[in-house]
């Protein structure tokens, strides 16, 4: 039987759809391969020096050692699953460690002190090798209304201060500055210290830039401030020389505006259609925007309902279009209110019980930003690093096993439904899990070598595509 509708016409109506499907997938090309950062640091520009990571990761690791000496202790602090069990042996934290490290692989599989030893050693590793992943060479909040020549000569001190980190390789992975909003009254001190501050990093280095550089542009309200950076990021490369495109931008979901516009749209897509290309990221800030929709100080906390609102809308608008998403940060330090070297026993336990708190307080933010689907966040102070990581390698260790077994169960049936236990797993499950292990992969809270235990090989990791997997398997 010939079919009713024509060649020609069946054509036509797909060369639309095609031209349409095509539209769309350039919209939303889907997740970044790329590594994202755990975490942001903000420091004031004025405090930036170049071995700032270095000097900054030595003392979070010296708070880590003086408030968590052991991981008993650490996992008491957090409440990490199976410690209450390690804390009724009545053992030390060497006995412990003594006992387990006789065990076979099984037994410590199953030994209650299994996820605590694992995150403290990975913390501790961790805090030793890379404390701080990205860092924000902060000229708005963290610096201050100073005087022009004041912000004009830390503008040229910093970029100094990064040429001399990127000869002697002392800069964290990802870094940039965060320059003051685009709006009317500070316009032109942000675009001032943007220009003074790049041109200065180009002349000291030749005309390179640091791995990973970004330019984050706060307080976004209209979709005018991201599309003019963006023109000026044009004038800079063009004006030194720099590689088209290489100077990228960060924008900041603080107010209410950009949630929702005054026509009821959410903005976001039309702030980063306004980037032209250059905006590689989205992060939130809690306090100015809990304070723009009337929350009173007490109550400006990262879990207040409203934030969450805002991070799911952030994620509706931003989903599948290559764009990082970021929370903030706690504002709770985790700094003990006694100084000096001859504290009294009372004096350093008020330190610790002050400590602890505001590490469980910021543990307990980033567990319900991870929650949320927000697998980065803002630090202010080396004393919070270790919550995080704390926080980021247990929220995935603590599932580790289960999520190998019904992945690897999953991939080895070809796509079939399967039961464990009386969890049902299907296609979408599949990528869920995948999903897990390429964030825990990025995060550092597992390797290569535990990632294959899934059955999959890295590749197949990296190909983000659960679909993809099975159908390559398939041929």
């Amino acid at each position: 039987m010939a079919f009713t509708i024509s060649t020609e016409k069946k054509d036509q109506l797909f060369g639309e759809l095609a031209n349409a499907n095509k539209a769309f997938q350039k919209i939303y090309p889907g997740d970044r391969t790329e590594r994202q950062p755990v975490h942001t640091l903000y420091g004031g520009a004025n405090l930036f020096k170049h071995d700032a990571a270095q000097t900054l990761g030595k003392r979070s690791l010296e708070i880590f050692d003086t408030y968590a000496p052991d991981f008993i202790t650490m996992g008491k602090v957090f409440g990490l699953d199976g410690i209450q069990q390690v804390l009724d042996m009545r053992k030390t934290a060497n006995q412990v460690m003594e006992h387990y490290q006789r065990l076979d692989p099984v037994g410590k599989q199953n030994h209650p002190a299994r996820l605590s030893i694992e995150v403290y050693q990975k913390v501790r590793a961790k805090l030793q090798r890379e404390a701080i992943e990205d860092y924000r060479i902060d000229f708005e909040d963290g610096y201050g209304n100073r005087s022009n020549e004041e912000e004009d000569e830390t503008a040229v001190f910093a970029a100094k201060e990064v040429a001399k980190g990127m000869q002697e390789n002392t800069l964290s992975p990802f870094i940039g500055i965060r320059i003051k909003p685009f709006t009317e009254e500070m316009k032109e001190r942000g675009l001032r210290t943007l220009d003074l501050f790049v041109s200065t990093l180009a002349k000291e280095t030749s005309g390179k830039l640091p791995n990973n550089f970004v330019v984050m542009l706060p307080k976004v309200t209209i979709p005018e401030q991201p599309a003019t950076l963006a023109a000026f990021f044009d004038i800079l490369e063009t004006e030194l020389g720099l590689p088209h495109g290489i100077l990228k931008m960060e924008m900041m979901v603080e107010t209410t505006q950009s949630i929702t516009a005054w026509d009821g749209t959410n903005p976001l897509s039309s702030f980063i259609q306004a980037a032209k290309g250059r905006c590689i990221a989205m992060h939130f800030g809690t306090y100015d925007y809990t304070a723009s929709t009337g929350i009173t100080a007490k109550y400006q906390e990262m879990d207040h309902p409203v934030c969450d609102f805002a991070h799911h809308m952030t994620k509706v608008a931003l989903a599948h279009t290559g764009i990082w998403l970021s929370d903030g940060a706690t504002n709770t330090m985790p700094i003990g209110p006694h100084r000096g070297e001859n504290l009294t026993a009372q004096q350093l336990q008020e330190n610790r019980e002050v400590v602890h708190r505001a590490w469980k307080k910021g543990y307990n933010h980033i567990r319900h930003s991870l929650w949320n689907g927000f697998y980065q966040g803002w630090d202010l102070n080396p004393g919070q690093f270790p919550m995080r990581y704390v926080a980021v390698f247990a929220f995935f260790l603590e599932s580790y096993d289960d999520a190998v077994e019904r992945l690897k169960t999953f991939v080895e049936k070809a796509a079939r439904a399967t039961l464990i236990g009386d969890v049902f797993d299907d296609a979408a499950t599949g990528q869920g899990l995948l999903n897990y292990f390429l964030k825990a992969l990025n995060s550092g809270a597992i390797s290569e070598e535990e990632v294959l235990k899934t059955g999959l090989t890295l590749e197949e990791i990296h190909s983000r595509s659960f679909k993809k997997i099975l159908e390559n398997r398939k041929m």
